[in-house]
């Protein structure tokens, strides 16, 4: 969250005052909790004033929309570039719950400012980057990651792909990318053989793949996950290869 100016509350409510004045709106401010209310014609508007744009102002402007019509949170404008950064980063939070946020610089020719109104949230989602998200997730036949973890490789559709390939040579010995995808390497075997992203793989011959040691130690780091890929390929588990 952005950081506190050195301003006061109080001094924030001088220039807000007159700004909702000259809209038309009767002002009071300490009313029932809320540090300024502003009615015009029957509508009530519940604006909170914080020194910084925070979790506890977020909080108590969800709270305020219990009774008013509109809330707004007035925070001190940001001086700084590094400051209207972090501003920036938390607008999207704070549009996102509903809420109006008002900027004030008392020293400003123009102390007052509407960032923006409180208006109803309406998530526009990525398609395309939906579909690929579930298109990644069907493709995962084991849940070899731990949410949050950090260290080990992301165990990708394609990665566990290539840890299929992996087993099967470690298996066979060297063999023909048909042989692997009739094994259960699956459509995609000979691109992944060809590319060899991680190293794990090496040519020996014309057509013919051979597990790298860097292949050995990619079965290795995944040795967690393996009997899960085996019961996958001898037909056994969820994702099972049909070989016939």
């Amino acid at each position: 969250m952005p950081g506190k100016s050195t301003l006061k509350e109080s001094d924030l409510y001088p220039p807000l005052r007159d700004f909702l004045v000259t809209l038309g709106y009767r002002v009071r401010s300490e009313v029932a909790g809320c540090d300024v209310t502003a009615v015009l014609n029957d509508q009530l508007v519940v604006i909170e004033i914080k020194r910084a744009l925070t979790l506890d102002l977020l909080t108590q402007g969800i709270r305020r929309q219990r009774t008013a019509d509109s809330v707004y949170l007035a925070v001190p404008a940001p001086t700084t570039e590094v400051l209207r950064k972090r501003h920036r980063a938390v607008y999207p939070v704070v549009k996102r719950l509903e809420l109006g946020l008002i900027l004030v610089d008392p020293n400003s020719v123009v102390p007052v400012k509407v960032a923006f109104h409180p208006i109803p949230y309406k998530p526009r989602r990525d398609k395309q980057a939906r579909r690929a998200l579930v298109r990644e997730q069907a493709n995962r036949s084991t849940d070899g990651n731990r949410g949050g973890s950090q260290g080990l490789p992301i165990l990708t559709a394609y990665r566990e792909n290539a840890l299929v390939i992996a087993l099967l040579l470690r298996r066979t010995g060297p063999s023909r990318p048909r042989d692997i995808r009739d094994a259960g390497g699956g459509g995609r075997t000979l691109t992944i053989l060809s590319n060899n992203v991680y190293g794990w793989f090496e040519r020996i011959d014309r057509g013919v793949y051979a597990l790298s040691a860097q292949g050995e130690t990619g079965l290795e780091t995944y040795n967690s996950i393996l009997p899960l890929l085996e019961q996958k390929l001898d037909g056994k588990g969820p994702g099972s290869v049909n070989k016939s």
